[in-house]
């Protein structure tokens, strides 16, 4: 369990992708629901370290040795999630029951000249932001996209969402590329979508508490938000079952301002402020926790503190 999530396979690949596109936009989702469950089996025998991290994690989760029955279940709310895509992304979004939570303080922090930063992480479905289309058609989404890490995903949403696609940053470029792209972003207003629980290899990171044990997670997206002083908005897509998600918007910092003096440990209350937040949702909604890895393992060495702008691009991560 100790590979890095980096090192793991894209879940599916191209024709994977392409069958399950195709099954449930010629026959519907109740035919590609069905289908799930061959699939979700299939991931269950063939991916022993995915399955592994699967029983650690539950076993954290809900403190007791976890059984086949429970880790099927964990990957099969994975699988139906990422099914969804299809459907977020071919503008079936009144299709689905999508309970907003936040949305009002979101509103409130919006501005023509100045966007918001909505750091999100791997749980429940990120996807289910486009229902913000529904509600604010005139708002713009950037999203930060490492088009390189996962290449079957990225031209699925060229094939169902050219729009969404013309509008990632590609989180390949350059750090400084990147850094001015969401600094653009966010002087045209828009909402500008990171993960924030995954760090690449070689970027900085701070240990906190998440679930009871020490984790690391990247410090790129709060730099961002301290660099392009701009509101940190939680963005969690939680998914419930059936057609059911609730999206979540909770506000982090109306301005994240790093002091230079005793800005390690500013930097790290405020990681732990999104972990402890993360944590909540995560325990409403324990089988929506996608990081199939040992996300707890901090045997690998401290990676050395790149400059800001190599380092401030990991919130990345759409990763199947």
């Amino acid at each position: 369990m100790s590979e890095h999530w980096s090192e793991q396979r894209e879940g599916g690949g191209r024709f994977a992708l392409w069958l399950i596109r195709t099954i449930g936009l010629t026959l519907g989702r109740r035919v590609a629901r069905a289908l799930l469950y061959p699939i979700t089996l299939y991931f269950f025998l063939r991916r022993t370290a995915e399955r592994r991290a699967s029983y650690a994690y539950l076993e954290r989760m809900f403190g007791r040795p976890a059984n086949a029955r429970m880790v099927f279940h964990h990957i099969h709310r994975y699988a139906a999630t990422m099914l969804d895509r299809i459907y977020l992304l071919t503008e079936h979004l009144r299709n689905f029951d999508v309970r907003v939570y936040g949305l009002d303080e979101l509103h409130a922090m919006m501005r023509p000249d100045r966007g918001v930063l909505l750091v999100g992480a791997h749980v429940g479905s990120f996807e289910v932001l486009r229902v913000m289309s529904l509600q604010r058609p005139d708002v713009k989404v950037r999203v930060v996209l490492n088009t390189k890490q996962t290449p079957a995903m990225t031209e699925l949403l060229h094939a169902l969402s050219p729009d969404i696609a013309n509008n990632v940053i590609d989180a390949s470029r350059p750090g400084h590329e990147v850094v001015f792209a969401l600094h653009d972003a966010m002087q045209e207003g828009a909402l500008a979508t990171l993960l924030g629980d995954r760090a690449r290899p070689g970027e900085a990171t701070v240990e906190v508490d998440f679930l009871g044990s020490p984790a690391r997670f990247p410090v790129a997206p709060f730099l961002i938000a301290s660099m392009l002083k701009v509101p940190v908005v939680l963005c969690l897509g939680m998914y419930r079952g059936g057609r059911s998600y609730d999206l979540i918007f909770e506000q982090l910092a109306e301005q994240l301002d790093l002091p230079r003096r005793g800005r390690e440990a500013e930097l790290r209350v405020f990681v732990q402020r999104y972990a402890q937040r993360l944590e909540h949702h995560v325990r409403a909604h324990p089988y929506n926790w996608f990081n199939f890895y040992d996300f707890w393992n901090l045997e690998t060495p401290r990676p050395a503190q790149p400059s800001v702008a190599d380092s401030a691009f990991s919130g990345e991560r759409s990763r199947v």
